[in-house]
């Protein structure tokens, strides 16, 4: 089957920001290593009302941010401080734990700034969940891009189309984005698992009914084509399946429920590291919305 679930995205409002969120999902809670994956915005900010996540902590995953219109300030506890920026790759390995803020730079404190992008987590490996957090950012001149037939790709993750990006995974892990001009149709490289959210836009596989944004499609293994009828955006993701299931609370991820437990106790007991130059607190959610 070239298509084997539509799933919709639920939407959300935060502070006026509007975010999709594609994954986890009931039908479906992963693909490949990915466990999470939020569409933020597109949107322009209102003065006043910008992107302020404060310092939040991490465990057992890894989050990758890509930004198709915006910018945004990175810190985190390793002293890691930098503004992504389009086209750019933010990947941060949590491992046994890692706090981070998320914020508008100054430059972008304006109205009518514009805010458009995607966060993904993949769960670690069993073996490597209470690795050590690490951080590393990619400039966009260093992501591979891949023409097709009025398509473009920009290989984030893994291999594919003959190219490989310098992203270097945890495990056998697949993430692109797709954007495709009116009439555009490209090749999919493949992958144990496979699933395409379309932001913007529409598309089919393989000829068959329009998959309209925003929307997280599951893909078939003989899914080989992507074509669209007007301009869109995609994400292409997927790769090795996880080796066992994942608990999910808040910002944890792990296979051992007892040290999500964990963790929570110690950001209550505020046991985590600091971030330098952010002295901000984000209180764990009286009700879990993932």
């Amino acid at each position: 089957m070239t298509v084997e679930l539509i799933l919709p995205p639920k939407g959300n409002t935060i502070d006026g920001f509007p975010v999709w969120r594609a994954l986890p999902r009931i039908k479906r809670r992963s693909i490949g290593p990915f466990v999470f994956l939020d569409q933020m915005g597109p949107t322009a900010f209102d003065a006043g009302k910008y992107l302020d996540v404060a310092p939040h902590p991490h465990i057992g995953l890894s989050t990758i941010t890509w930004l198709i219109e915006g910018e945004i300030l990175h810190r985190d506890s390793l002293g890691s401080e930098l503004v992504i920026r389009p086209g750019e790759v933010n990947w941060m390995t949590a491992g046994a734990g890692i706090v981070h803020s998320e914020r508008s730079p100054d430059a972008q404190r304006h109205a009518g700034a514009r805010i458009f992008g995607m966060q993904a987590w993949t769960a670690l490996p069993k073996d490597r969940e209470d690795t050590a957090p690490s951080f590393q950012h990619y400039p966009s001149r260093t992501i591979p891009e891949v023409t097709g037939d009025g398509a473009t790709a920009s290989l984030i993750v893994g291999s594919g189309w003959g190219e490989q990006s310098p992203v270097v995974a945890q495990s056998e892990t697949l993430y692109a984005q797709i954007v495709l001009a009116a009439d555009g149709n490209m090749d999919l490289p493949d992958a144990q698992e496979r699933a395409i959210y379309v932001a913007t836009g529409a598309v089919s596989i393989d000829g068959g009914s329009p998959i309209v944004a925003p929307c997280l499609a599951v893909l078939g293994k003989d899914a080989r084509t992507i074509s669209a009828d007007r301009s869109s955006l995609v994400m292409l993701l997927g790769g090795e399946p996880l080796d066992g299931p994942r608990a999910m609370d808040w910002n944890f991820v792990s296979s051992d429920p007892a040290k999500i437990a964990t963790a929570r106790e110690r950001w209550l007991a505020r046991d985590f590291p600091t971030v330098p130059g952010d002295n901000g607190y984000t209180p764990y959610p009286s009700r879990n919305t993932n």
